[in-house]
């Protein structure tokens, strides 16, 4: 019953969102107030029909409903509750009608705020229009080749329940859901920017929600990478938190574009500058979207983040080639009605800084595009299997990733317009001095690498930069008008808000860039199997086994390994590293420990613990700065949060 529900979900939203799209470009051609008003209800229903689908799979997963075919596959019985809500999104056909939620809550709220808006009444039928076209695509495949609601006469007799590394650990309650609001959530400026293009009209009126729609999805994508890296780091037991991988890529190609375009927004919405190029990185952001939905749940590509072998792959790449034909015939025929950009009046300007930024961030996607695709395109071609590494990417892609640190700096720190020499060189050297002073810091407590201390300086430049244009506006509101130092803060805060987030974004963005670099290149690891009551050193640490543990859970069994961690003569307390084996899985999986400490990580992984706890077989690493990765995060999520925070309205008697 509970599959037949959902089947009729599913299509009824299919019908929608192809009737939707049909009202909404002729509304939008013909103006029609009442196509318009046909076209937003039909889209709330879409969303409400996807939305209710998905909670019918929620409780379908919750009851243990095996007669549901995406029950049967991914549910058990063993385990716990909050597992069988994950499931939702662990394999295939779940993660696609997990979409489909997303993109109905975005419609909704969509609808509820920026589409009811008198001002944007020409442009919201060919919006809605495009995003119900998205919609229909998505709800085609719940409907056919990802049908999550197949009835199933004869259950399986024994159900393992998803893949064990989504089970391993909490993060993938938050880290895959964040990624998909990322991923989802570009669907509406992107459908915007048709909308533009379509009625041949971009001007800063459209562009403000516009960037306030692109920017709750980058902080999601921003927060899911982040988090990935810490799943990978917490569960994966290599030590690291970022491999190049393909799949990372896939979710880190659209948040470079998305980058470039929140930047080069912001320069179209002040000066009136780089209207056709930011309508470019707004569509290529959202066909890298999909581009990256095709790694992930295609089966092309070798991953440890890839959790599905399918065959839709085909489907989702002749979905992708129609949304980039159709990205650049739009734009060829319709970007001449835009109407003319402003002049750059200088080289040393802040306009000219952000071209070259926005230049780098396309330079960056284009390098990790090239490495991703690459072998596959190889293969595909030549029939030979290559891999491109760490190597490839680190040598390519970190001079790029330095010197938009660097220019992160100097585009704020420069006037809109023009700047002359003296003035560009008196603005700029306090910054300068800032980053020599911590690049030497550097050098002084022991950093030799080349790169490491390039980083530092260009971090140092950055952060200085961004400290000093919030704190300039507090010191001359206190000179002028004599406030103290909270008052002054408020108010300039309250002023310049979205000035202030996005340096607090740029904080962030150099806090990040010192803790990878560092991270990085001065990790100490090494190997032993070290016998009960024994110890083995690694730097400063001894590390000494005391013994093992067992532990039952509903839905898994583990022996962790309990080392007693000491530093010096101080006492840190236990690590216990864990091989935890499944249900139904006959390969255990081991979950490190770590201990993070405010300037490094001791971090254990167990390759093997001896079933009568005589010895363990341990990889121990050293990680200097990880913490700070994430920290970096949060003061980049922060500074999000703040630019895109609606603005109090001001009440005129």
């Amino acid at each position: 019953m509970l599959a037949t529900f959902g089947r009729i979900l599913i299509l009824t939203a299919l019908g929608l969102a192809a009737a939707g799209a049909i009202t909404g470009y002729t509304a939008g051609r013909t103006g029609s107030p009442q196509g318009a008003r046909i076209t937003k209800w039909l889209a709330g229903l879409f969303a409400a029909c996807l939305v209710g689908a998905n909670a019918l799979m929620v409780y379908a997963l919750l009851v243990r409903d095996f007669t549901v075919g995406y029950v049967d596959q991914v549910g058990s019985h063993e385990v716990p509750d909050y597992i069988a809500v994950v499931s939702l999104w662990s394999s295939l056909e779940g993660s696609i009608l997990f979409w489909g939620a997303i993109l109905g809550g975005y419609v909704l709220v969509f609808l509820a705020t920026t589409a009811r808006k008198h001002e944007y009444r020409d442009l919201m039928p060919f919006t809605l229009a495009t995003i119900l076209v998205v919609g229909a695509f998505f709800a085609f495949m719940l409907a056919g080749p990802a049908n999550p609601f197949l009835t199933i006469a004869t259950p399986k007799e024994f159900h393992v329940g998803p893949n064990p590394l989504l089970q391993n650990h909490v993060l993938m309650i938050i880290h895959p859901p964040m990624l998909y609001f990322g991923y989802v959530g570009m669907t509406i400026p992107f459908a915007m920017g048709v909308a533009a293009l379509l009625r041949g009209r971009l001007g800063a009126g459209w562009m403000k929600p516009m960037r306030l729609w692109m920017l709750f999805p980058w902080g999601t994508l921003t927060l899911g990478i982040v988090l990935g890296g810490w799943w990978a780091y917490e569960v994966l037991g290599w030590g690291g938190y970022w491999a190049w991988d393909p799949v990372e890529n896939a979710s880190f190609l659209p948040w470079l574009t998305a980058t470039g375009f929140l930047h080069a927004a912001m320069l179209m919405e002040r000066r009136g500058l780089l209207k056709a190029w930011t309508l470019v990185l707004l569509l290529s952001t959202f066909c890298l979207t999909i581009l990256g939905t095709f790694m992930t749940r295609s089966g092309v590509f070798n991953s440890v983040h890839s959790f599905t072998q399918s065959p839709i792959g085909p489907l989702f790449f002749f979905f992708l080639a129609v949304v980039m034909v159709f990205c650049v015939l739009l734009f060829g025929f319709r970007m001449h009605l835009l109407g003319e950009d402003g002049e750059f009046k200088s080289a040393l300007s802040r306009d000219a800084m952000f071209v070259v930024n926005n230049l780098l961030f396309v330079a960056f996607t284009f390098t990790v595009l090239i490495g991703t695709t690459f072998p596959l395109i190889r293969e595909a071609i030549i029939g030979d299997k290559i891999t491109v590494g760490e190597p490839y990417f680190n040598a390519m892609t970190v001079p790029i990733g330095v010197a938009i640190v660097f220019l992160m700096g100097i585009g704020p720190a420069l006037p809109w317009g023009r700047a002359s020499r003296e003035e560009a060189m008196r603005i700029l050297v306090l910054p300068l001095g800032a980053g020599l002073g911590l690049t030497v810091l550097g050098a002084a407590i022991g950093a030799r690498d080349f790169w490491t201390l390039i980083t530092l300086l260009a971090a140092g430049f950055a952060a200085t930069v961004s400290l000093r244009d919030m704190l300039v506006p507090v010191g001359a509101l206190r000179r002028r008008k004599g406030l103290a130092l909270g008052a002054a803060l408020a108010t300039a805060f309250q002023r310049g808000r979205r000035r202030y987030g996005g340096q607090i974004v740029h904080l962030g963005v150099a806090l990040m860039a010192v803790s990878i670099a560092v991270s990085s290149s001065y990790r100490t690891t090494d190997e032993a199997v070290v016998n009960k009551g024994e110890s083995m050193t690694i730097g400063d640490y001894t590390l000494t086994f005391v013994g093992t543990t067992r532990i039952e859970e509903e839905h898994r069994d583990a022996v962790g390994a309990t080392m007693a961690i000491r530093r010096g003569t101080e006492d840190l307390g236990t690590l216990e590293p864990r091989m935890n084996r499944y249900r139904g899985q006959a390969r255990p999986i081991g979950t490190p420990a770590v201990l993070s400490l405010p300037h490094e990580d001791l971090y254990l992984s167990a390759m093997q613990i001896d079933d009568r706890g005589a010895f363990v077989g341990l990889r121990v690493y050293v990680n200097p700065m990880v913490y700070w990765i994430w920290i970096a995060t949060g003061v980049m999520i922060l500074g999000c949060l703040i630019s895109a925070w609606p603005a109090r309205r001001v009440r005129h008697a």
